[in-house]
Formats: structure tokens, C-alpha cells, sequence
């Protein structure tokens, strides 16, 4: 896993940040989701980096990066504060603009860079994920049943407690055989250790308290995101489920129009990235293509962006079309 890759710790702005990365190409910044490190893009790293420099990061507060002495606001945790940390990183690593793709939580990371920074997001994709405050206003009954940890980690000190009473149990779900041994024993280390625990209770923590605070601040502004932008989830998790189309809600999003829609099918939303890499193989020099000429970062100005999905993803569960972006 991650062959030819480097690892290193990266001293940043706000504290020192551990990643891999290796490949040659443009460059794209990989975000995982909870409760993973940055092992979980692995697999998918690999396939990448025939064609792109891929910088694979610990999210801070997650694996071996810093975790920040917080206040009660858990301000330090919002996803402002991370996407500012991981462009500080990118510009250390010489990367003044990049594609992004993030996973779970690490899509809300990708989604707050893009509103905050779009100088340096050249493109947008977001796996499995909505803007908070998109998950918030429709909450429901069956919302607060299926993800009622959303709610549990927003209290203050009870999670941890939970948590740490027996790692393995609240996290029941982890297998070595769909992960990979290595991605496996490290996640096994980082559950038992306290701090990053409560590092990654407080990205949930910050979502009931500030990040959908900011999120409604750029809504109420008209501020939307600018850059192309691909929407993909797991056809057998609940996300379209509640919500429905999530291209749809991610339209209010976009100034230019449309995500573009993908639905990639498999067990689960995190096998994806693990058991099944390939199907994560949209995210390539074709995806990026902007066929009606690729403009840098002015992507406001072109009229459309053609995707073109792999031919080799498995027909019998999985369902991929050519999509635009408008």
C-alpha cells in the first residue's frame, strides 16, 4: 500500500500535519472521512498516481496529525480552520492550486476549501456528503434513528467516555480482510488513544455548533461554489434514502449549475475506498477534462464540463452515466 510513496510530517501554520504522497501530474488532495486516517485512500492512491502528484493527509484532529487545545465553542475543530491548514499545507508542499476530492467528513473539509479558498480548487469532489446545514434543516425521525452519533458526539465529555470504555465494540464494523492489514492495525491503534478520540468527536461537535453557521452565512450571501464539481455516493448507503437526489440539493450549491451526478454502488461508502479502489477510478485526467478549454481557475466562464465515466466498473452494482456540468 502506497508504494513509492513518501511519508512525512509537515510542520503548518496551525500545527504539524503527517501525510503521503508520491505520483506525478497535477496535483490532487485526498480527504478521508471518520473515523479513518489517511491509509483508508491507500488502494485508490495507488491507482491514481500513474496520472496525478496525490497527496494523501492525516485530516487534523484525525490519525497522527495536531490535535488543537480547543474551547468550548470546539471553534478550532470547524471545517474553516481544517480546509486553512491543509491549503497551508499544499503551498508548503509547492502546490498553489489542486484538485480536491473528499470522503464523509473529509467532503465537508473539501466543500468549506472551495468556499473559502476557490483560488486554489481548481475542481470539487465530494463523496458521500452534503453541507452540514443540508443535513440539519431536514432532519427527521428517521435521520436522528439511522445517525443519531451526530447528535450523541455533540455532547460534551459523554462520548468519549463511551467510546473509550470499549473502541472495538463502537467501532464493530472494522475488518482487516476489507481494509487491508496495514490500514487495519493502525486504525486499531488510533481508537484506543484518547486524544484522537476526542479529536474526532469535536468534528462532530463543531457541526452542531459552528460549521453550519458558516454555511448559512455564504447561502445568505449568494456565495456558492465556482469550480466544476463531480457528486458521487454509495448507491447501498442511506444518504439519497433521506434526502433524495443529492445532485439536486447540491444544485443550490452551484453557481454554474449542476454537480454532476455518479452513483457508485458497493456494501458500504468506506469498502469503497478499501475492497473496491477502481470504482473510484472516475477520479482521473479524463474526469478533469474540460472539454470546451480548460480555463486555470475561471471555470465560471466555461460552459460546460463533460465527465466520462469509466467502462470498467462492475455492471451488476454499479450504474454510471455521461453527465454535464452546467
Amino acid at each position: 500500500m502506497f508504494e513509492n510513496f513518501v511519508l512525512e510530517i509537515v510542520e503548518t501554520e496551525r500545527g504539524p500535519i503527517r501525510l503521503r504522497h508520491g505520483g506525478s501530474g497535477p496535483p490532487l488532495l485526498l480527504i478521508h472521512g471518520h473515523p479513518r486516517s489517511h491509509m483508508t485512500w491507500g488502494r485508490v492512491a495507488e491507482l491514481l498516481s500513474g496520472d496525478f502528484r496525490v497527496v494523501c493527509p492525516d485530516l487534523p484532529g484525525f490519525g497522527r496529525s495536531y490535535q488543537r487545545v480547543d474551547d468550548p465553542s470546539s471553534r478550532f475543530s470547524s471545517k474553516r480552520e481544517k480546509s486553512f491548514a491543509l491549503v497551508d499545507l499544499m503551498e508548503r508542499l509547492g502546490h498553489h492550486a489542486f484538485f480536491v476530492a473528499g470522503h464523509d467528513r473529509g467532503s465537508l473539509v473539501a466543500f468549506r476549501m472551495e468556499m473559502d479558498h476557490p483560488a486554489v480548487v481548481r475542481k470539487l469532489i465530494v463523496v458521500d456528503g452534503l453541507p452540514v446545514i443540508e443535513h440539519l434543516e431536514r432532519t427527521d425521525w428517521q435521520f436522528a434513528y439511522d445517525w443519531f452519533h451526530w447528535f450523541f458526539f455533540a455532547q460534551p465529555e459523554k462520548p468519549e467516555r463511551a467510546i473509550m470504555a470499549d473502541p472495538m465494540a463502537w467501532y464493530n464494523t472494522l475488518r482487516p480482510e476489507l481494509m487491508g492489514r496495514e490500514a487495519y492495525d493502525e486504525l486499531v491503534s488510533l481508537i484506543h488513544d484518547p486524544d484522537v478520540i476526542h479529536g474526532m468527536v469535536e468534528d462532530y461537535r463543531v457541526g452542531i455548533r459552528i460549521d453550519h453557521h458558516h454555511d448559512r452565512e455564504d447561502r445568505g450571501a449568494g456565495r456558492k461554489v465556482r469550480c466544476p464539481m463531480l457528486c458521487l455516493w454509495s448507491l447501498d448507503d442511506d444518504l439519497e434514502q433521506i434526502y433524495g437526489d443529492p445532485v439536486e440539493i447540491w444544485r443550490r450549491w452551484r453557481r454554474t449549475y449542476a454537480a454532476t451526478e455518479s452513483k457508485a454502488g458497493t456494501t458500504s461508502p468506506k469498502t469503497l475506498l478499501s475492497q473496491r479502489p477502481s470504482e473510484l477510478s472516475i477520479i482521473s485526467p479524463e474526469s478533469y477534462r474540460i472539454h470546451s478549454g480548460d480555463t486555470g481557475n475561471e471555470f465560471s466562464r466555461t460552459p460546460f464540463a463533460e465527465v466520462k465515466l469509466k467502462r470498467n466498473w462492475d455492471e451488476r452494482t454499479t450504474t454510471g452515466q455521461r453527465c454535464r456540468l452546467r
